[in-house]
């Protein structure tokens, strides 16, 4: 059959019937034949191995095969690109040659490349992995595949890479997108299935999409059963067998053919047109599917009538803080660090003094990668003690999607209703060997996840989500961009890094112009001449003119630097004052300065 014939048909199939694909390739490899190599590896040392267990999908019911090539990339398999290129077209002509003079179409299956620990995330990095993808699909192309299934992926940004360099290259090629969600409907990068439905709604490049992995049967049918059903759309579905166990020393899935085939067949009822299954399936599930298509006469309408998407949602809490941005009225932000300890009487105190100059007081995530009471705790009981409202930082140095995910829900219960994201200090070196820093999400990414939190959970009292911006890099376009990308994924207000001359502030300017939002200077008093040289030199961030070191000397008395560190500090904030306010990060704790420099701010504008 030609490549444009073999898309026609394929599009017919998918068009007005319910497609049956395959099972697991991997764990029925390790489960069954005793594998010791990697899968994709036995395209090429053992490939009668691989055709066998097409062939059995096919004596099954299967209609489509997926090649054994999932993994198949150079960082997962730690291979040369010659090796890659070598298991891609024998996976291929291994798929073709099982499905010899059988009515079967062939997908070219293709996973996520992993993000390299061993390289810096950047453009250069990225466009590395993009090329490899690029790679990937040539290959298939030579080898004549058309249609190109695309599975377990958390993220739809390399999906659509790819399927607009398809839809350049094979213009005739058909794409099926799968994602994996967990039973809440959010992959593993924290992207909600509202979002990865949306993108894939308004996507032209991509044909089919739906969902694979992750979950067993019955949670994916709670799924799918939510989402609304696109009757332009083609949907699929491929579950576990179940969720594993591990026996002696080994995962085993649960052997449920018959229980898993009548789940599958409500996802047919609930709109899905392509299914199958994914890790623990074999060719057992794949027939008890098959036989129920063939009972059902192998064509079954979906249900049609739209289905209204159940959101989360709550009675609204109060936000004095958006409430009073949303007004235009300037906030005035206090920081402190939590305790090092579990003792927070002190940090209580601090707060009851300076609550009557301050708006909103902002705590601390772990500074300088020292550990520190917990930001999103302290905040809460700051809030819950003293009725300020709070803005605990979240950095995304210490915890996976789990443990973020865990805490903003926890902090929302608490009534937490404004977080600030950052990167987060890198470790100490001496903290190195004993911790480890996780980055599983990105400020950009953290940002987006709490932004579909809103979306999906926290309806009606959303988090009012912020991030810090540095107006004292060289390029500062570079930083605009990146801040654009954090508006974009749901930030709505920045608090900046201490600023102390006017072209910093000229560069937040910039960003509220041109960005429209919200943003916040960093006011960070001086203490003395050493306080200043050392800010100047030893932290990242902070620029300090020479003008403003010069005026402290080293014998200065304690009285006289404070008192040219409240003038400088008073300085700052007035060649600040067309900003949206001023977040104060008071030197060694100390609120006392703070709450004069407050007291002077406000008798300068009466007089």
């Amino acid at each position: 059959m030609g490549n444009k014939n073999q898309i026609s048909a394929f599009k017919a199939i998918v068009k007005d019937h319910i497609l049956l694909t395959d099972g697991a390739m991997g764990t029925y490899y390790v489960m069954h034949h005793n594998g010791k190599n990697t899968p994709e590896t036995e395209n090429i040392e053992n490939p009668g191995l691989v055709r066998n267990i097409h062939r059995e999908y096919i004596k099954s019911g299967a209609k489509l095969l997926r090649t054994n090539t999932f993994a198949a990339n150079c960082r997962t398999l730690d291979i040369d690109h010659t090796t890659l290129r070598k298991i891609i077209k024998a996976g291929y002509k291994i798929a073709v040659e099982a499905a010899k003079e059988k009515d079967v179409f062939i997908a070219a299956d293709i996973g996520p490349i992993p993000e390299s620990v061993s390289e810096t995330p950047g453009k250069a990095y990225e466009k590395n992995r993009l090329d490899e993808y690029i790679e990937l699909l040539d290959a298939f192309i030579e080898e004549g595949a058309r249609i190109f299934w695309f599975e377990t992926f958390g993220r739809t940004e390399d999906v659509e890479f790819c399927a607009a360099h398809l839809k350049n290259v094979c213009p005739d090629s058909f794409v099926i997108a799968q994602y994996a969600f967990d039973d809440t409907g959010f992959t593993r990068e924290g992207i909600s299935l509202s979002t990865v439905c949306s993108k894939m709604i308004e996507n032209r490049d991509i044909h089919a999409w739906g969902f694979n992995c992750a979950m067993g049967p019955l949670h994916m049918l709670s799924l799918i059963e939510h989402l609304p059903v696109e009757k332009k759309f083609c949907l699929s579905a491929l579950p576990n067998a179940g969720y594993p166990q591990i026996e002696n020393q080994r995962t085993v899935y649960p052997g449920n053919p018959e229980y898993f085939a009548d789940l599958v067949m409500k996802m047919v009822e609930a709109g899905a047109r392509i299914v199958g299954g994914c890790c623990g399936t074999t060719p057992e599930h794949i027939q008890a599917i098959s036989h129920r298509l063939f009972e059902a006469k192998y064509k079954i309408s979906p249900k049609t009538k739209e289905k209204k998407k159940t959101v989360g949602w709550m009675p609204a809490v109060a936000n004095p803080f958006k409430e009073q941005m949303d007004k235009g009225k300037k906030a005035i932000m206090v920081e402190l660090d939590p305790p090092f300890s579990s003792d927070t009487v002190q940090i209580l105190q601090s707060v009851e003094y300076i609550k009557d100059c301050a708006d909103v007081i902002t705590i601390a995530d772990s500074p300088l990668g020292k550990v520190r009471a917990d930001s999103l705790v302290i905040a809460a009981q700051i809030k819950r003690k003293t009725e300020v409202e709070t803005l605990p930082h979240l950095c995304c140095r210490d915890k996976n999607i789990i443990g973020l995910k865990a805490g903003i829900l926890g902090a929302h219960a608490e009534g937490i209703r404004n977080i600030l994201v950052v990167t987060g200090d890198p470790l100490p070196g001496n903290e190195r060997t004993s911790a480890k820093s996780v980055f599983n999400l990105n400020s950009k990414g953290l940002i987006g996840l709490i932004n579909d939190l809103n979306k999906e959970i926290f309806v009606n009292s959303e988090i009012n989500i912020g991030a810090a911006i540095n107006p004292n890099v060289p390029n500062f376009d570079a930083q605009l961009k990146r801040t654009e990308e954090k508006v974009k994924a749901g930030a709505s207000f920045f608090l900046s890094q201490p600023v102390y001359s006017e072209w910093a502030v000229k560069n937040l300017s910039r960003i509220k112009k041109e960005l429209g939002v919200k943003v916040i200077a960093g006011i960070m008093p001086l203490a003395s001449y050493n306080n200043a040289i050392f800010l100047n030199n030893e932290v990242p961030g902070i620029v300090i003119p020479d003008e403003y070191v010069n005026r402290f000397h080293k014998d200065m008395d304690k009285e006289e630097a404070y008192r040219t560190g409240v003038a400088i500090a008073l300085e700052c904030m007035e060649i600040a004052k067309d900003l949206d306010g001023y977040y104060f990060m008071p030197p060694f704790n100390r609120v006392t300065m703070i709450a004069e420099i407050i007291k002077e701010m406000k008798n300068n504008e009466q007089r």
